[in-house]
């Protein structure tokens, strides 16, 4: 017997686009990891602190240092006020903080809100915490909030919205309005928002990015979580970390002590170093994030590619509709790892459904010369097209 939640699960798609990339020779700017963004002076401390210990069992919470520097983190780029000895949790990565989360809030029966386009790590741990997940779509090309359809899903059973911005796949922002919208019905249906803002230092050209525990009336029912991986470039080392008001914070580490109880401390004390990295570390990353994406954006629109503007994460966003006949997002990012060598993800992995199928993925957070390269190929293979449709 298995568990009818994971062993109904297939292969992700971003295991199987990346297995045909390596197959192939394909560039593959379909995985979203970054390339060669690594601060320095954060690994640096790492050695450090590997080197000279402690080795053993930090405490459960976290180290007093990364708690502490994640407070006044979120003081110095979002004015937020947060205690951090009785609101600030240390996780394994945000997927362990996403899980803590929904363990020590759902019980069975509950219903969540997922906004669709969604990362695909929330319907199945919801699903295994024995709730259900509700989407609601965003649909292109504006992917604004649906107002109306989010009131129309909300039912008796509805505990808690997902609610992640920076958005991936598609660098969605959540606007002032659609936040102060979402706070008055969270407060009209007596729900809590589980916020997934691990792109928050990755928003681009002088933006700012607004959470919602900025919002007083809906602080004590918000549970944001941020990334180590994200801030810092380095996604191996798994470290998340939650912010909530203490009553929701205490069933949440509770979880997070029977899930994984600690993460390495020389990771923590690493992390905490980097968090409190002057500005110029923060703007540099910015900087240069937009500078790649800038490369891959103008490269996508000279080869004939729709792209919208990014505002944000590591992700542009292509429509296909003019560049693929059979409608199949799948399909077209098959042909293009295999025609074109550059590996794309298909949105439509993004939906329950599978059924919006008019754009693709691109990760541009990668070395430039890598993305230089995905361009001119893309260019080569669209201008093949073009004499061949001539």
């Amino acid at each position: 017997m298995v568990s009818s939640i994971f062993g109904a699960l297939g292969t992700s798609i971003f295991e199987e686009m990346s297995r045909l990339a390596v197959e192939t020779g394909s560039i593959n700017l379909g995985q979203g990891f970054p390339e060669g963004l690594e601060p320095d002076a954060v690994v640096e401390e790492a050695v450090r602190a590997l080197r000279s210990g402690p080795h053993q069992y930090p405490p459960m919470l976290g180290l007093p240092a990364l708690r502490k520097a994640v407070a006044d983190n979120s003081k110095r780029f979002l004015d937020l006020d947060v205690d951090w000895e009785r609101e600030v949790l240390v996780t394994s990565g945000a997927t362990e903080a996403l899980s803590d989360a929904f363990f020590g809030l759902l019980d069975p029966g509950d219903e969540v809100i997922l906004f669709e386009p969604v990362y695909d790590s929330y319907a199945t741990i919801i699903r295994r915490a024995g709730a259900l997940p509700v989407p609601v779509r965003l649909a292109p090309p504006d992917w604004a909030l649906p107002r109306q359809r989010l009131v129309e899903a909300i039912g008796p059973k509805t505990r808690a919205i997902v609610l992640n911005t920076p958005l991936n796949p598609i660098g969605k922002i959540f606007d002032a309005e659609e936040l102060a919208f979402l706070a008055d019905v969270i407060l009209e249906h007596d729900l809590i928002v589980i916020a997934d803002e691990v792109y928050e230092h990755l928003v681009l050209d002088g933006r700012r990015h607004l959470t919602l525990f900025a919002d007083k009336r809906v602080r004590d029912r918000v549970v944001r979580i941020g990334s180590a991986g994200k801030t810092f470039s380095v996604t191996g080392w798994k470290v998340g970390y939650v912010t909530a008001d203490a009553k929701l914070l205490q069933p949440i580490a509770k979880a997070h002590q029977f899930i994984t109880f600690t993460t390495p401390p020389a990771l923590q004390t690493a992390v905490a170093f980097g968090l409190n990295l002057p500005d110029a570390y923060f703007l540099g990353l910015r900087a240069e994030l937009a500078r790649r994406r800038d490369i891959l954006v103008g490269g996508l629109r000279d080869a004939g590619f729709e792209v919208a503007d990014v505002a944000a994460t590591y992700f542009a966003v292509a429509a296909i509709d003019g560049l693929d006949a059979g409608g199949d997002d799948f399909g077209f990012c098959k042909r293009l790892t295999l025609e074109a060598g550059v590996t794309a993800v298909p949105i439509s992995s993004f939906y329950g459904d599978r059924d919006v199928r008019s754009h693709i993925r691109f990760c541009f957070a990668k070395r430039e010369d890598t993305l230089r390269e995905a361009v001119a190929r893309l260019a080569r293979w669209r201008s093949g097209e073009r004499r061949q449709a001539a």
